[in-house]
């Protein structure tokens, strides 16, 4: 069995027609066959939506949760609504047709598709994770940078998709290369009026004592699937849970700070702008292994 695969969709949302009239929802082809028109405005624009969905010894995780925020951040962008019953099936096919591993992804895409033509492209590609386990146990260096925007950008200019998941992620990129120019692994945005707000590509968590905070889904950040899963987990454990506003300096006052996310899971910070920072190894540890358990 390969370990990477794909899965093409024939007709991605209901509101749309199908690219072959009578042919199945989806198929599994060939992944290193060309597949996408050079004329997909999410090739030429960056037009359209995405998604990375953690497999966990084959079963897809926070799935429903996956499929809610592609649909919203699809609506953001005012395409098509996708259909979610056969993007979980893609995703799943995905998936199943890999070789056996303990932890592996699906990517979902949905693009704008042709200009003018009106149905949306769309994909679930699966493969093999990466191994993070260095960045589980020995934590990621973080800088804080500016990402330009007040923190209440999502009210003042929601034209600007704060909070959506779209393929323009060339900032997201370029933060990551200044990252490395810096001698860190990662990047916490803070927004240009001093607030936390989230990684490149993962939420941020910190813990006060008994307490796990959030920056608050109000800021224009994109709301965590690992983050709500792992809220959920800290509540058994005894840990309250809460959405905040939080300056920038907190970053540096937390008893223990991670950046989550759905592949790399839970990457405990070492260092802020090269101050060490503390790190807890035994909850790092405990919320890694919940987060590679799930079911669903």
């Amino acid at each position: 069995m390969p370990t990477t695969a794909l899965a093409i969709l024939n007709r991605p949302s209901l509101a749309a027609p199908a690219h072959r009239e009578g042919a199945p929802d989806f198929e599994l082809v060939d992944v290193d066959a060309p597949q996408v028109r050079v004329l997909d405005l999410g090739v030429t624009r960056g037009d359209g939506v995405f998604e990375t969905i953690s497999v966990g010894d084959g079963h897809p995780q926070a799935l429903a949760a996956h499929i809610r925020r592609f649909a919203k951040s699809a609506a953001a962008l005012d395409m098509p609504e996708p259909d979610p019953v056969v993007w979980e099936a893609a995703v799943r096919a995905a998936a199943d047709a890999l070789d056996p591993a303990h932890e592996t992804y699906v990517k979902t895409v949905m693009t704008r598709g042709l200009e003018g033509d009106g149905r949306p492209t769309g994909w679930a590609y699966a493969s093999h994770a990466p191994d993070h386990m260095r960045a589980r146990t020995e934590g990621i260096r973080v800088v804080r940078l500016d990402r330009g925007y007040r923190h209440d950008v999502a009210q003042t200019s929601p034209w600007l998709l704060a909070g959506s998941k779209t393929l323009s992620y060339a900032v997201n990129r370029a933060v990551l290369r200044e990252a490395a120019r810096r001698d860190a692994d990662d990047v916490v945005f803070v927004s240009s009026d001093g607030y936390l707000l989230e990684g490149s590509t993962s939420s941020l968590l910190l813990r006060f004592g008994d307490r796990l905070v959030t920056p608050g889904l109000d800021l224009g950040i994109l709301p965590g699937t690992t983050q709500g899963d792992l809220f959920a987990f800290a509540e058994t454990q005894g840990l309250s849970t809460e959405y905040a506003l939080l300056g920038a300096d907190e970053l540096l006052e937390a008893d223990a700070a991670w950046l989550v996310s759905s592949v790399r899971h839970a990457a405990p910070i070492r260092s802020v702008d090269g101050i060490a920072r503390p790190v807890d190894s035994d909850f790092s540890a405990a919320v890694n292994s919940y987060l590679i358990s799930r079911t669903e």
